[in-house]
């Protein structure tokens, strides 16, 4: 298995439905309270590629990118057009979205992470697939510059500072981001009659961890 550091068709993803799925173990005791627990600890997308669909030449395009990653075989990268900025949808990214550590003086690598925050609690999500050319770094509140301050590892998600940053120094981000999946099927059914009907065909779609 192999990880295809290609996107998913934008347009054939803007329309799609889906978003994050968590497991819960439930027990309900003889006394009618429950217990509550989950085996994960981070969340898992899920979507379908299928209701992006809008044109035959949508069909062939989408079957072509289904060969070239053999079915369930290899994973690619999915924009989820409803969460892929460290900011609101309606907002620039911004250097200081997202708080990402502090600095000791010796590390000099930082992986990105977004933050999900209410009611008092929070969820940290790892992000291992920025979008090139989209993160924006800060430092103690000041911008700092790709490819002078800083490098970034768009395959793994890594920032990697010219110069650590310094023990209590503020290091924040703003980026776009993709979703590493893969299908979640190994067999696309498509009627050219249904699908000019407005029958479209069901392409389900998975997060896979990185």
């Amino acid at each position: 298995m192999a990880f295809h550091e290609v996107r998913f068709p934008a347009n054939l993803s803007f329309g799609s439905v889906g978003g994050p799925e968590r497991r819960t173990e439930i027990v309900t005791l003889a006394n009618g309270f429950e217990e509550r627990n989950t085996p994960w600890s981070q969340s898992r997308r899920r979507y379908d590629a299928g209701l992006g669909l809008r044109s035959l030449d949508d069909v062939e395009r989408l079957i072509a990118f289904f060969e070239a990653r053999a079915g369930q075989l290899h994973g690619f990268r999915w924009k989820d057009w409803a969460d892929f900025k460290s900011c609101p949808a309606s907002r620039e990214v911004a250097f200081d979205d997202q708080f990402i550590a502090l600095g000791d003086g010796e590390t000099a690598a930082f992986g990105l992470v977004k933050s999900y925050e209410s009611g008092g609690s929070s969820y940290l999500r790892g992000i291992a697939k920025p979008v090139a050319g989209s993160v924006r770094m800060g430092l103690q509140g000041e911008a700092l510059v790709e490819g002078l301050h800083y490098a970034v590892d768009t395959v793994t998600g890594m920032v990697t500072f010219v110069v650590p940053p310094a023990p209590g120094e503020r290091i924040s981000a703003g980026f776009e981001f993709d979703v590493p999946v893969r299908f979640d099927t190994d067999r696309i059914q498509v009627s050219v009659a249904s699908f000019q009907a407005g029958d479209v065909p069901q392409v389900p779609v998975v997060e896979v961890r990185i």
